[in-house]
């Protein structure tokens, strides 16, 4: 018999009783019943119940033991009588009756328990992270991250796809969001990247002729953390192919998701393929969002006529500066009480808005604040813009086009919220496509790439030179999968002639591209076939599939919302040594400089 175990805590069933067996692993839970102890005993595989009797040599030494002990048993298999039968188990008819036990390891007195589940703050999880990940959820969690990451990589196989590894240390680029910097020992005064995402490299690879390539790809992005973004780093299933359309690249991937999702979903639909498509333009007005939740039936019209010159003067003022009105409507819900209608306006104020007028059609009249300055003919107007039928409400947001279509998407959430109108039980897909090649920095008033500058314009260099850069759309694609963005792609800009023009209208000399992207702009000139493609988020893959609110829960090793590793200490000081070696001298702000410095080793 093997030195630790014949079975894991898992394996052992009905059919096995009358055997010896030898297993290994944590103390989950004792019980003490007077004349009889019971440990569970907890691996990786399942949990199993030991029992030991008080005559036995042992007991004294297993009732000795603490949880998370980790110990090596020998037993004989019982069956469990009908009556402590746990079918919640699978090993839940029988249990070990123990003669010998070997401690392997004694666990000290826990700061958080691993059975049971009680709620622990995030730093105290993360400062113990090796004990929560013995935790039954979020232990499944990352099982079901692996599986999850094999699944995709099996079916990028089966679609003709080679796994090929792209660099980590490599040169900053304009990736949309902060650079980690590695400062170089060789070469004084320079620093690496580490990559926001192989963006470069993948298409290099379209050029050296590699037809289709994927990797699951850590990138790294020193960004601020959110329920959906992990700070410092995250994976993606990053590819790329060659000689395709748009329609290409949706045609290949797009199964490759569903099937995942069906595979891990546990019975929930999944949108078959191929997933339904919104333009950008359309997402923002009738969503109020480029990542609209499809599970929400809710719509929004833009209203803005109906309120034109009319006698509701606050918004009647507004849009003659320039302010468009959308509605948002909420069915069946004329007969709230007037506190609902309140409650949501102090929402909105809480948002920043001024309030959330509305309408309520009710018993064949148009009741509030805001019908009672309409005429019949706007209210009719409005009622059948929106769609609303007797006993349904209408909410307002008026502001300039952007403000007022992002209240709206938040209205558009929140009423949702209110009526219970989100179905859960499903994963609803869609592509959002014709993104912007530009927009406008608010702040600057300088024109900016809006997604990804290496995108190819839709009209190509046409475009570039004929139109307003700020009407030209991109051959630029987001998938998103339940009000969450799984990734961005695009068909490439593969033109040295286009790119210098396109990064040109954002400001950007042509010394610029070739200082910043020498390398790629080289490639092109001698051969570059069309391609495209993308890279779903593997941390929201997963987050989605095990029905966590925040990404942090499906990460093995998570950082704080402030991008701290509690467990690993990390980021730390550096000795003054390091920092000669690499040429570096510190200038840290007044409250760093005075701040304790961290305790050796």
């Amino acid at each position: 018999m093997h030195r630790y175990r014949s079975h894991t805590c898992g394996a052992l069933r009905a059919e096995n009783a009358g055997q010896e067996a030898r297993l290994a692993g944590w103390v989950h839970r004792k019980r003490d019943h007077g004349n009889l102890l019971f440990i569970d005993l907890r691996d990786m595989y399942g949990i199993t119940q030991c029992v030991v009797d008080i005559s036995s040599s042992i007991f004294k030494q297993l009732e000795a033991l603490r949880p998370e002990t980790v110990i090596t048993i020998m037993g004989k298999v019982v069956p469990r009588s009908a009556e402590t039968v746990n079918d919640k188990l699978p090993t839940g008819r029988i249990e070990l009756v123990l003669s010998s036990v070997e401690v392997l390891s004694e666990a000290a007195v826990l700061p958080m328990q691993v059975a049971g589940d009680q709620e622990y703050s995030e730093d105290m999880r993360l400062t113990y992270r090796f004990l929560d990940l013995r935790r039954e959820k979020v232990r499944e969690n990352m099982l079901l991250r692996s599986r999850v990451i094999a699944s995709i990589r099996k079916r990028m196989w089966d679609a003709g796809f080679f796994e090929f590894q792209t660099p980590i240390l490599t040169a900053s680029s304009p990736e949309g969001a902060r650079d980690f910097l590695v400062p170089s020992r060789m070469h004084p005064g320079k620093f690496y990247a580490l990559p926001q995402a192989p963006q470069q490299f993948k298409q290099l690879l379209m050029t050296s002729g590699f037809d289709r390539y994927f990797q699951i790809a850590a990138c790294f992005r020193d960004e601020d953390s959110r329920a959906d973004r992990s700070p410092g780093e995250f994976y993606q299933l990053d590819f790329e192919m060659a000689f395709v359309t748009q329609d290409d690249v949706f045609d290949t991937i797009a199964p490759v998701l569903a099937g995942v999702f069906e595979e891990f979903a546990r019975g929930r639909p999944v949108t078959k393929p191929p997933f339904p498509r919104i333009a950008y333009d359309e997402a923002l007005l009738k969503y109020g969002s480029d990542k609209p939740d499809l599970r929400n039936p809710l719509l929004i019209t833009d209203v803005t006529e109906a309120f034109r010159g009319s006698n509701f003067g606050l918004f009647a003022k507004n849009i003659e500066k320039g302010s468009i009105v959308r509605a948002i409507p909420a069915p069946k819900s004329a007969d709230q009480p007037r506190s609902w209608f309140d409650k949501l306006n102090e929402w909105a104020r809480a948002e920043g808005a001024g309030g959330l007028g509305y309408i309520q059609y009710k018993d064949g009249e148009a009741k509030g604040p805001i019908a009672k300055n309409l005429d019949a003919e706007r209210v009719a107007k409005i009622k059948a813009l929106t769609g609303v039928q007797d006993g349904d409400s209408v909410f307002f947001a008026c502001d300039a086009k952007a403000k007022a279509e992002k209240f709206a998407g938040n209205v558009r959430i929140k009423i949702c919220e209110e009526l219970g109108l989100l179905d859960k039980s499903q994963f609803k897909f869609c592509w959002i496509v014709d993104f912007p090649m530009y927009e406008r920095n608010a702040d600057t008033g300088q024109i900016e790439f809006s997604h990804n500058p290496f995108s190819m314009p839709q009209g190509g260099l046409e475009s570039l030179l004929t139109k307003d850069p700020l009407e030209i759309k991109a051959y630029q694609y987001d998938i998103v999968c339940n009000g969450v963005e799984l990734s961005s792609g695009a068909i490439r800009n593969h033109r040295p002639d286009i790119m210098y023009k396109a990064f040109e209208i954002a400001g950007y000399s042509q010394a610029d591209v070739e200082s910043r992207f020498g390398g790629m702009l080289n490639a092109f000139k001698y051969g570059a076939p069309p391609h495209g493609g993308s890279a779903p988020g593997i941390d929201r893959i997963v987050m989605l599939l095990a029905d966590e609110p925040n990404i942090r829960e499906v990460i093995l090793f998570p950082m704080t919302g402030k991008a701290e590793d509690l467990l690993m200490q990390a980021p730390n000081s550096v000795s003054a040594k390091q920092l000669k070696e690499l040429h570096i001298k510190l200038d840290l702000p007044k409250e760093a400089k005075e701040a304790p410095k961290p305790p050796a080793g």
